[in-house]
Protein backbone atom coordinates (compact mmCIF):
# COMPACT_ATOMS: atom_id res chain seq x y z
CA UNK A 1 0.00 0.00 0.00
CA UNK A 2 1.29 3.15 -0.99
CA UNK A 3 0.31 5.86 1.55
CA UNK A 4 2.69 9.04 -0.15
CA UNK A 5 0.24 8.42 -3.44
CA UNK A 6 -2.82 8.27 -1.29
CA UNK A 7 -1.64 11.01 0.80
CA UNK A 8 -0.80 13.09 -2.51
CA UNK A 9 -3.83 12.38 -4.09
CA UNK A 10 -5.78 13.93 -0.85
CA UNK A 11 -3.60 17.23 -0.70
CA UNK A 12 -3.99 17.52 -4.71
CA UNK A 13 -7.98 16.95 -3.66
CA UNK A 14 -8.08 19.53 -1.17
CA UNK A 15 -6.65 22.53 -3.93
CA UNK A 16 -8.51 21.28 -6.68
CA UNK A 17 -11.47 23.40 -7.77
CA UNK A 18 -14.89 21.55 -6.26
CA UNK A 19 -17.94 21.63 -8.47
CA UNK A 20 -21.32 22.65 -6.48
CA UNK A 21 -23.53 19.99 -6.21
CA UNK A 22 -27.09 19.93 -6.10
CA UNK A 23 -27.21 18.42 -2.04
CA UNK A 24 -24.73 21.28 -0.89
CA UNK A 25 -26.43 23.41 -2.25
CA UNK A 26 -30.15 22.50 -0.48
CA UNK A 27 -28.36 22.39 2.34
CA UNK A 28 -26.85 26.13 1.59
CA UNK A 29 -30.69 26.87 0.90
CA UNK A 30 -31.98 25.30 4.41
CA UNK A 31 -29.30 26.74 6.40
CA UNK A 32 -30.24 30.51 4.33
CA UNK A 33 -34.15 29.77 4.96
CA UNK A 34 -33.47 28.67 9.14
CA UNK A 35 -30.51 31.43 9.88
CA UNK A 36 -32.36 34.60 10.69
CA UNK A 37 -34.99 32.98 13.22
CA UNK A 38 -32.05 31.12 14.53
CA UNK A 39 -30.15 34.32 15.38
CA UNK A 40 -33.44 36.58 16.28
CA UNK A 41 -34.39 33.25 19.11
CA UNK A 42 -30.93 33.46 20.70
CA UNK A 43 -30.29 36.78 20.62
CA UNK A 44 -33.91 37.30 22.20
CA UNK A 45 -33.31 33.90 24.63
CA UNK A 46 -29.87 35.87 25.96
CA UNK A 47 -31.54 39.32 26.47
CA UNK A 48 -34.67 38.23 27.87
CA UNK A 49 -32.02 35.63 30.77
CA UNK A 50 -30.59 39.26 31.45
CA UNK A 51 -33.75 41.39 31.72
CA UNK A 52 -34.94 38.50 34.32
CA UNK A 53 -31.32 38.26 36.36
CA UNK A 54 -31.53 41.76 36.66
CA UNK A 55 -34.93 41.49 37.88
CA UNK A 56 -33.69 39.02 40.04
CA UNK A 57 -31.08 41.16 41.55
CA UNK A 58 -33.22 43.64 42.47
CA UNK A 59 -35.48 42.20 43.96
CA UNK A 60 -33.45 39.68 46.72
CA UNK A 61 -31.31 43.49 47.32
CA UNK A 62 -28.21 42.67 45.64
CA UNK A 63 -28.36 45.66 43.43
CA UNK A 64 -30.40 48.74 44.45
CA UNK A 65 -30.05 48.84 48.03
CA UNK A 66 -32.66 46.57 49.03
CA UNK A 67 -35.28 48.66 49.44
CA UNK A 68 -38.89 48.23 48.78
CA UNK A 69 -38.88 50.23 45.77
CA UNK A 70 -35.94 48.24 44.13
CA UNK A 71 -37.61 44.86 45.35
CA UNK A 72 -40.95 45.86 43.38
CA UNK A 73 -38.89 47.43 40.55
CA UNK A 74 -36.95 43.98 40.36
CA UNK A 75 -40.26 41.76 40.60
CA UNK A 76 -41.76 43.82 37.68
CA UNK A 77 -38.60 43.47 35.61
CA UNK A 78 -38.05 39.77 36.27
CA UNK A 79 -41.37 39.27 35.04
CA UNK A 80 -40.79 41.22 31.32
CA UNK A 81 -37.35 38.47 31.15
CA UNK A 82 -40.00 35.60 31.91
CA UNK A 83 -42.64 36.67 29.24
CA UNK A 84 -39.56 37.06 27.29
CA UNK A 85 -38.71 33.65 27.65
CA UNK A 86 -41.42 32.37 27.17
CA UNK A 87 -42.19 33.93 24.10
CA UNK A 88 -39.60 33.14 22.47
CA UNK A 89 -40.46 29.72 21.37
CA UNK A 90 -43.76 30.70 19.63
CA UNK A 91 -41.91 33.53 17.83
CA UNK A 92 -39.31 30.97 16.58
CA UNK A 93 -41.91 28.98 15.07
CA UNK A 94 -43.52 31.55 13.49
CA UNK A 95 -40.57 33.16 11.98
CA UNK A 96 -39.63 29.62 10.97
CA UNK A 97 -42.91 28.46 9.06
CA UNK A 98 -42.81 32.23 7.38
CA UNK A 99 -39.21 31.35 6.07
CA UNK A 100 -40.33 27.53 5.12
CA UNK A 101 -42.99 29.23 2.86
CA UNK A 102 -40.58 31.84 1.56
CA UNK A 103 -38.20 28.99 0.37
CA UNK A 104 -40.19 25.84 -0.27
CA UNK A 105 -40.83 26.56 -4.06
CA UNK A 106 -36.93 26.56 -4.49
CA UNK A 107 -36.29 23.51 -2.23
CA UNK A 108 -38.73 21.06 -3.03
CA UNK A 109 -37.74 21.81 -6.83
CA UNK A 110 -34.41 20.87 -5.78
CA UNK A 111 -34.84 18.30 -3.51
CA UNK A 112 -36.87 16.98 -6.69
CA UNK A 113 -34.15 17.30 -8.89
CA UNK A 114 -31.93 15.37 -6.54
CA UNK A 115 -33.92 12.49 -6.19
CA UNK A 116 -35.10 12.31 -10.05
CA UNK A 117 -31.15 11.51 -10.89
Amino acid sequence: MNTDKIYAEQIANEYSPKETSKVIALRKLDSKAKLPATIFTYSMGIISALVMGTGMCLAMGEIGGGTLGSFAMGVIIGIFGMLGIVANYPIYKKLIKKAKQKYAFEIIQLAKEISEN
